[in-house]
């Protein structure tokens, strides 16, 4: 395998790496600058982009940053499901059996959130999949009648089709209550070079391994992606090792995508 080959100690390119390895550019700390503001002061956060392009691993970090004296953390990403069901889901993460009908699972979720002694911030992943129905249930959840101080925050996040669905009329309500919005745009140049050194130094690696010309190479390849830099990345190792060579440079790399197919 390449990691003898190149005397890594790990995968440097995994696809969920530890949490201490995610490198904070730009774009995640804008992110987190207004993730920061919608924790103190707002409902709900829409967190938007296009698939592999960081969005899990912005919210790895937000649930990391979350001071765990104020706020409980209940992430989710099963959301291809009917609306009790995702209800059930919920108070499922909450810890508890959930009740029969959707009636007594809306009681009981508010009546576990009100027994928290910190407010419960529930982060929906893959958001773009939820029903239109889930979506009018979540804001209700948030706008619980005369109990405005319900210590509930929503984070949706999901690929950009969200936007889309977002306009519909009955959803006006829940969009109305969005209080922070965020849309995570793919890798610069710059920050792919910066990204690919990144991983490499953490697989105790050079970051020579790769040259500068094969770096800038392998982002237009990937569009700035970071899952397809990623995959690119490591089709380039593997590639490199099956041939015995000890460096990857643009013919390296243009070999190595004569035979790997992006969708």
């Amino acid at each position: 395998m390449f990691l003898n080959h190149f005397n890594m100690s790990t995968h440097p390119f995994t696809e969920n790496p530890p949490t201490d390895w995610l490198l904070t550019d730009s774009r995640f700390e804008q992110a987190l600058a207004r993730m920061k503001f919608f924790l103190d002061q707002g409902r709900i956060a829409l967190i938007t982009g296009q698939t592999g392009v960081g969005k899990s691993s912005l919210l790895r970090m937000l649930r990391q940053a979350m001071p765990q004296n104020r706020y409980t953390p209940v992430y989710m990403h099963l959301t291809s499901v009917s609306p009790s069901a995702f209800l059930r889901l919920i108070v499922t993460e909450l810890g508890e059996p959930p009740r029969f009908g959707k009636d007594r699972l809306f009681l009981q979720i508010i009546e576990r959130i009100k027994k928290n002694d910190t407010q419960t911030v529930l982060i929906i992943d893959e958001s773009h999949l939820i029903s239109p129905q889930t979506l009018v249930d979540l804001r209700l959840l948030v706008s619980t009648g005369m109990d405005a101080n319900l210590p509930l925050k929503i984070i949706l996040s999901g690929q950009e089709s969200l936007n889309v669905q977002l306009k519909r009329a009955s959803l006006a309500d829940l969009v109305n209550r969005i209080s922070v919005r965020y849309h995570i745009k793919p890798l610069t140049r710059e920050q792919t070079v910066a990204y690919i050194d990144h991983r490499l130094r953490r697989a105790d690696t050079s970051d020579k391994l790769i040259t500068q010309e094969a770096k800038s190479l392998i982002h237009d390849y990937a569009g700035g992606v970071p899952r397809q830099i990623n995959n690119i990345a490591t089709a380039c190792l593997i590639h490199a090792a099956s041939k015995s060579i000890t460096g990857i440079d643009e013919s390296t790399v243009n070999e190595t995508m004569a035979e790997f197919q992006l969708p």
